[in-house]
């Protein structure tokens, strides 16, 4: 199977990053390509950001209907687009933030989610309350790390994570973390040995649901609101997304 990895934001070492650490936790059969838009946020920190990045979600989304995909992941913790990619393909379209609450719900009663800047906080939140997931969410604690960061010092990074981390284990009656950024992936095992308790790495959790998905022959419903847009034109820099009848 072809499972393409998009990262929201332009940052062609963060995609590089995100790559690997999916393509460690991929089946041998399983191809995966870790692209990003060219155009966009290099990085994606509020609703502004966010709502900039869908659309080169979504232009990806439509570039990997042409190469033949056959599961999508979308590599941003905010989920960016995610409804409007399912819109556009059968496919499954995997989002880390969804898959990795619904991960943590599978090994632990209460988890906490420790992301990036304060203000993501109430990002986060909102994604938990929007999947169904609040009531099994202890905390969501910030370290004040940008997200670009992650890259530039992992290992002062590392070490904010991982106190983070302490305190909702230990002061939230935390039993699982979740890694609030896709950037995040690498760090997963090291701060689950170091922790003790299990640690989610939202592109780790997605690539292994995406196989399941495409395992099971499941695909996007195309019955009710996710079904294929309606042909319509678009005009100016979205002329490209014009569809007819």
């Amino acid at each position: 199977m072809h499972i393409r990895l998009i990262n929201p934001n332009t940052s062609a070492a963060m995609t590089a990053s995100i790559g690997a650490a999916a393509q460690r936790i991929a089946a041998p059969t399983t191809r995966l390509t870790a692209v990003n838009p060219a155009d966009g946020p290099e990085s994606i920190e509020s609703h502004f950001d966010d709502a900039i990045a869908a659309v080169g979600v979504c232009e990806e989304i439509l570039r990997g209907e042409r190469d033949g995909v056959d599961a999508y992941i979308i590599a941003c913790f905010g989920d960016p687009g995610l409804n409007a990619a399912r819109e556009l393909t059968r496919a499954p379209v995997i989002g880390i933030a969804q898959a990795a609450f619904h991960m943590a719900s599978l090994v632990s009663t209460r988890f906490s989610v420790v992301t990036t800047l304060r203000r993501t906080v109430i990002l986060a939140e909102h994604l938990l309350s929007q999947y169904g997931c609040a009531t099994l969410c202890a905390s969501v604690r910030a370290t004040d790390i940008p997200v670009l960061e992650l890259e530039h010092n992992p290992s002062a990074c590392a070490a904010q994570l991982i106190d983070q981390a302490q305190h909702a284990r230990d002061h939230d009656g935390a039993g699982a973390i979740v890694l609030g950024c896709g950037g995040m992936a690498s760090f997963a095992a090291d701060m689950q040995a170091a922790l003790g308790i299990p640690v989610i790495d939202g592109v780790s959790a997605a690539v292994k649901l995406a196989e399941a998905a495409v395992g099971l022959g499941l695909h996007t419903s195309k019955h009710g609101d996710l079904a294929t847009p309606l042909p319509k034109s678009f005009t100016g820099r979205f002329a490209h997304f014009s569809r007819s009848a």
